[in-house]
């Protein structure tokens, strides 16, 4: 089971996208759609937007002109996300438009987002170390904030096996490790975002955002399954041998519409 074996990034993103819409707290954009434009567009600036996701979901969600800045290191990445906001309206069928911006979103400073109405990210904080963290918060604070699906590094699958708890041990070491000299925070990502933001006296709303995968979703639970155990047996080399029958048996169960997978995320709204 190795990182090979799963889908290109691109792909991953489009596969999961279903599941990130259900789970996003929804409850949360009461305070949003509430912001005051006056007559300006609202603008919007996502960190991280992948393949524009957040921008597809939240963009219809939301009244009047918006205008959106996409945020990401990868310029492939940013080309399919403004392609795939073409023809996106409000909810109220206003005007949405884009532009993308190719670079390092963790040196973006407060200046970068002046003219922000709203920063949004999703499945971001996790890949963040706490240098990000308090860099990306200092340059949010003073307007709302809405960082959505951030790995809590709670998994339940159904039927339990005795190995679950191991690889979810061992993928959440994997999350936690050191990249170029970077100790990325996983699963402790969003208590230590909501601890920055305290730091600046802004309060922050948290919502369970689950991942609640069944038969139905057999495809993207196999994936994860692959990606998660990949991962899990890249920290931990001795768990190899023992993972090849687990993942025949997972994937078995998954196939035949018995697997159930839980993954447990949360969203954060700061300032709203």
């Amino acid at each position: 089971m190795t990182a090979e074996e799963t889908l290109p990034f691109a792909d991953w993103l489009r596969l999961r996208e279903p599941a990130d819409a259900a789970a996003r707290a929804e409850d949360l954009l009461d305070a949003v759609r509430a912001l005051p434009t006056g007559n300006a567009p609202t603008v919007i600036h996502d960190l991280g937007s992948g393949t524009g996701s957040m921008g597809r979901w939240l963009a219809a969600r939301l009244p009047g002109p918006q205008h959106w800045v996409l945020h990401d290191r990868d310029a492939d990445l940013l080309a399919r996300a403004a392609e795939g906001m073409t023809g996106v309206r409000a909810a109220d069928g206003a005007p949405v438009t884009v532009r993308t911006s190719c670079g390092d979103l963790t040196r973006l400073t407060a200046a970068d987002l002046a003219e922000a109405s709203l920063v949004t990210a999703s499945a971001l904080l996790d890949m963040l170390t706490a240098d990000d963290v308090e860099r990306v918060v200092a340059a949010c604070v003073g307007r709302p904030a809405l960082f959505a699906i951030s790995v809590t590094g709670r998994v339940r699958l159904s039927p339990t096996d005795p190995l679950d708890e191991e690889v979810e041990a061992a993928f959440n070491d994997h999350q936690r490790r050191t990249v170029d000299g970077r100790r990325l925070l996983g699963p402790d990502a969003a208590a230590a975002t909501v601890a920055a933001f305290a730091r600046h006296g802004v309060d922050v709303r948290e919502r369970p955002s689950p991942w609640r995968l069944g038969p139905e979703q057999a495809d993207l639970a196999a994936e994860w399954l692959r990606g998660w155990l990949g991962a899990a047996c890249e920290q931990r080399p001795d768990l190899a041998g023992p993972a090849q029958a687990y993942a025949r048996r997972r994937l078995a169960d998954a196939a035949a519409g018995r697997l159930t997978v839980v993954v447990d995320h949360t969203d954060l709204l700061a300032g709203g």
